[in-house]
Protein backbone atom coordinates (compact mmCIF):
# COMPACT_ATOMS: atom_id res chain seq x y z
CA UNK A 1 0.00 0.00 0.00
CA UNK A 2 2.85 2.36 0.82
CA UNK A 3 4.42 1.88 -2.62
CA UNK A 4 1.06 2.51 -4.30
CA UNK A 5 0.59 5.69 -2.27
CA UNK A 6 4.02 7.08 -3.12
CA UNK A 7 3.73 6.11 -6.78
CA UNK A 8 0.36 7.81 -7.24
CA UNK A 9 1.45 10.78 -5.16
CA UNK A 10 4.67 11.20 -7.19
CA UNK A 11 2.64 11.26 -10.40
CA UNK A 12 0.20 13.82 -8.99
CA UNK A 13 2.99 16.01 -7.61
CA UNK A 14 4.92 15.69 -10.87
CA UNK A 15 1.91 16.74 -12.91
CA UNK A 16 1.29 19.71 -10.62
CA UNK A 17 4.94 20.79 -10.70
CA UNK A 18 5.43 20.35 -14.45
CA UNK A 19 1.96 21.61 -15.39
CA UNK A 20 2.27 24.57 -13.04
CA UNK A 21 5.65 25.53 -14.44
CA UNK A 22 4.35 25.19 -18.00
CA UNK A 23 1.38 27.38 -17.10
CA UNK A 24 3.60 30.08 -15.58
CA UNK A 25 5.82 30.10 -18.66
CA UNK A 26 2.80 29.85 -20.96
CA UNK A 27 4.15 26.81 -22.73
CA UNK A 28 2.36 24.42 -25.05
CA UNK A 29 0.29 22.34 -24.94
CA UNK A 30 -1.59 23.71 -21.91
CA UNK A 31 -1.44 27.45 -22.53
CA UNK A 32 -2.63 27.38 -26.15
CA UNK A 33 -5.39 24.98 -25.10
CA UNK A 34 -6.44 27.33 -22.28
CA UNK A 35 -6.65 30.26 -24.71
CA UNK A 36 -8.39 28.16 -27.35
CA UNK A 37 -11.04 27.20 -24.79
CA UNK A 38 -11.76 30.91 -24.30
CA UNK A 39 -10.09 31.52 -20.94
CA UNK A 40 -8.15 34.76 -20.28
CA UNK A 41 -4.36 34.51 -20.40
CA UNK A 42 -3.93 35.61 -16.78
CA UNK A 43 -5.63 32.39 -15.66
CA UNK A 44 -2.42 30.56 -16.57
CA UNK A 45 -0.57 32.55 -13.88
CA UNK A 46 -3.24 31.79 -11.28
CA UNK A 47 -3.40 28.08 -12.13
CA UNK A 48 0.36 27.73 -12.41
CA UNK A 49 0.94 29.28 -9.02
CA UNK A 50 -1.79 27.17 -7.41
CA UNK A 51 -0.43 23.95 -8.96
CA UNK A 52 3.10 24.64 -7.70
CA UNK A 53 1.81 25.38 -4.21
CA UNK A 54 -0.28 22.19 -4.28
CA UNK A 55 2.75 20.14 -5.35
CA UNK A 56 4.80 21.42 -2.40
CA UNK A 57 2.00 20.89 0.11
CA UNK A 58 1.08 17.38 -1.05
CA UNK A 59 4.69 16.15 -0.92
CA UNK A 60 5.70 17.94 2.31
CA UNK A 61 5.48 16.13 5.64
CA UNK A 62 2.77 17.28 8.02
CA UNK A 63 0.30 20.00 7.00
CA UNK A 64 -2.73 17.68 7.01
CA UNK A 65 -5.35 20.43 6.69
CA UNK A 66 -3.48 22.12 3.85
CA UNK A 67 -3.17 18.74 2.15
CA UNK A 68 -6.97 18.43 2.14
CA UNK A 69 -7.21 21.80 0.39
CA UNK A 70 -4.40 20.98 -2.03
CA UNK A 71 -6.02 17.71 -3.06
CA UNK A 72 -9.37 19.47 -3.44
CA UNK A 73 -7.73 22.09 -5.64
CA UNK A 74 -6.12 19.45 -7.85
CA UNK A 75 -9.47 17.68 -8.25
CA UNK A 76 -11.31 20.92 -9.03
CA UNK A 77 -8.65 21.84 -11.60
CA UNK A 78 -8.75 18.45 -13.31
CA UNK A 79 -12.52 18.13 -13.30
CA UNK A 80 -12.74 21.71 -14.61
CA UNK A 81 -10.30 20.87 -17.41
CA UNK A 82 -12.32 17.81 -18.37
CA UNK A 83 -15.59 19.76 -18.25
CA UNK A 84 -14.10 22.58 -20.36
CA UNK A 85 -13.03 20.08 -23.00
CA UNK A 86 -16.44 18.43 -22.92
CA UNK A 87 -18.17 21.81 -23.33
CA UNK A 88 -15.99 22.43 -26.40
CA UNK A 89 -16.85 18.94 -27.73
CA UNK A 90 -13.22 17.85 -27.39
CA UNK A 91 -13.96 14.58 -25.70
CA UNK A 92 -10.47 13.15 -26.18
CA UNK A 93 -9.21 16.13 -24.16
CA UNK A 94 -11.09 14.77 -21.16
CA UNK A 95 -9.00 11.62 -20.82
CA UNK A 96 -5.80 13.01 -19.25
CA UNK A 97 -7.49 15.35 -16.75
CA UNK A 98 -9.86 12.61 -15.60
CA UNK A 99 -6.95 10.18 -15.25
CA UNK A 100 -5.02 12.69 -13.13
CA UNK A 101 -8.16 13.37 -11.07
CA UNK A 102 -8.48 9.64 -10.42
CA UNK A 103 -4.82 9.43 -9.39
CA UNK A 104 -5.21 12.42 -7.07
CA UNK A 105 -8.29 10.85 -5.51
CA UNK A 106 -6.43 7.54 -5.08
CA UNK A 107 -3.44 9.31 -3.49
CA UNK A 108 -5.77 11.12 -1.10
CA UNK A 109 -7.74 7.97 -0.22
CA UNK A 110 -4.74 5.75 0.56
CA UNK A 111 -2.48 8.32 2.21
CA UNK A 112 -0.87 7.15 5.46
CA UNK A 113 -2.38 8.06 8.81
CA UNK A 114 0.47 10.51 9.41
CA UNK A 115 -0.73 12.57 6.41
CA UNK A 116 -4.39 12.71 7.49
CA UNK A 117 -6.37 15.01 9.72
CA UNK A 118 -6.84 13.40 13.11
CA UNK A 119 -10.30 12.67 14.40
Amino acid sequence: MRTTYWTTTAIVVGECAVGGTMDLFRMPPFYPMLIDLGYPSYLATILGTAKLIAAVIVIAPGLPRLKEWAYAGVLINMIGAAASNAAAHRYSGMIAPLAFAALALASWAIRPRSRRLSG
